[in-house]
């Protein structure tokens, strides 16, 4: 049976209910990353490292929440928790003492942190972490790197699939705030010596779509260090990485202290919220004063829904597990036997340009690069666009169909997002799916 009609098979119910989506969301999907064709599943409820679909399939899940999930779906405290906090109120309008113990906790992770703010998301931490960087240092430019992602904002929309062109609908002198460089050291240290309006340099640690296009930890290092050299912040996008690849995210690892540090994601637990925090200079610019200062110097911040009670209990007893660091060991170990299990599957039908690689608990794949390299061997030379895409426009519908049609669903078809909930049986099973789904992609001429 082909692999459409599998999966259409399988999926009959999902298909009626995105035929009803259509009609209410653009293209039925409330995320872009959730789009595909014929038509994305929908699923039904969720638990540890699985998820059921609306037809009873069971899924290995490596979205986990969009990485939200460190210690996978429905884990009973952080349910809990929830719950408790549910029934005494989900929004005070007030200030609570769960904010504070959350804060408390994220502070613990990174110790650096002086002072923090909570908002909405990831999306939001990022616009915010960039106002408060040009009014901290009175200078308009931030410097980011090609194929970075920091959110869908207007300020940082362009570059963050690689291409160097306005993004519909945002403003030319919007993008002419940024100055657009690849992830290379001269070309950071050569806008940083030509041009005297740089108020900060942005970037994800590990690398373009949490390590995609994999950066070393020397890489932010130097980074740090030319900051530090030319008076400008250093402003680390750990939305992904920041409790996951470390309690203290990559800046741990590396040795590295950002001005300010962009959370979300494992930071509410698989609830909405996001976090700038960083130096206590920077963030005094929240900070209420005199009727000039409030006028004139004073960022204003709001925002419905941060620090709400719910996202502040998922965090807390989330945090809790995560500064232990045991969850991210688990989880690490998971994600090198599946990269193990990927590449051993790939030299076994000598398919070359293709490998799995990814940094700590994340795994991607890269199938079909025209570079040719060897099966399941990573190279430096795969560009930028192949590392972003993963996989060939030909390849990458049949291959996400038959991961499903096989019981895995990986992050938007080429990623994974390893939770501590994960077992050594599902990275066997989930590597088993993957030689299968190679198998029938060859069977069927695609490959």
């Amino acid at each position: 049976m082909r692999i459409d009609d599998h999966y259409r098979r399988r999926h009959p119910r999902s298909q009626e209910l995105y035929e009803h989506a259509r009609a209410l969301f653009p293209s039925g999907v409330t995320h872009d990353g959730r789009w595909m064709e014929p038509y994305p599943i929908t699923v039904e409820y969720a638990e540890g490292a699985y998820k059921w679909d609306v037809d009873g399939n069971r899924l290995i899940d490596y979205w986990q929440g969009h990485g939200a999930l460190l210690l996978g779906h429905a884990h009973p405290s952080v349910v809990q928790a929830i719950g408790q906090q549910a029934a005494r109120g989900t929004h005070f309008g007030a200030n609570s003492r769960f904010e504070i113990a959350w804060a408390e906790q994220v502070k613990r992770c990174f110790p650096h942190i002086e002072q923090l703010r909570f908002t909405g998301s990831g999306t939001e931490a990022t616009m915010l972490a960039i106002r408060l960087a040009r009014a901290f240092s009175g200078k308009p430019t931030i410097i980011r790197l090609l194929g970075h992602f920091h959110g869908w904002h207007d300020g940082l929309a362009g570059g963050s699939e690689g291409e160097t062109t306005t993004p519909a609908g945002v403003l030319p002198g919007v993008m002419a705030g940024t100055v657009l460089v690849p992830a290379d050291l001269a070309a950071i240290k050569q806008v940083m010596e030509t041009q005297d309006d740089v108020a900060a340099v942005i970037l994800e640690p590990s690398g373009a779509s949490y390590g995609a296009q994999p950066l070393p930890d020397s890489f932010i290092q130097s980074v740090r260090r030319l900051c530090t050299e030319h008076g400008l912040l250093l402003i680390c996008d750990e939305v992904v990485t920041g409790f996951r690849v470390a309690p203290g995210g990559v800046q741990e690892r590396a040795g590295v202290q950002a001005d300010l540090t962009c959370l979300a994601k494992i930071l509410a637990g698989g609830l909405p919220g996001g976090a700038v925090g960083g130096r206590a200079d920077i963030m005094h610019l929240l900070a209420f004063g005199d009727a000039a200062w409030n006028q004139q110097r004073k960022i204003r911040h709001q925002g419905t829904f941060n620090a709400n009670p719910l996202s502040a209990a998922a965090g807390i007893v989330t945090l809790e597990e995560a500064r232990t660091g045991a969850p991210q060991e688990r989880a690490t170990r998971s994600a090198s036997a599946l990269r193990d299990g990927f590449n051993a599957e790939l030299r076994a039908r000598s398919l070359r340009g293709c490998v799995a690689y990814g940094d700590g608990s994340i795994v991607h794949l890269v199938l079909g690069s025209p570079k040719a390299f060897p099966p399941g061997q990573w190279s430096d030379d795969i560009s930028l666009h192949d590392l972003k895409t993963g996989i060939p426009a030909h390849l990458r519908m049949p291959f996400r169909l038959a991961m499903l049609n096989y019981g895995v669903d990986l992050m938007r078809g080429r990623s994974a997002f390893v939770s501590a909930a994960h077992t050594s049986e599902d990275i066997s099973a989930t590597v088993r799916a993957f030689g299968a789904a190679l198998d029938i992609i060859k069977d069927e001429r695609r490959m």
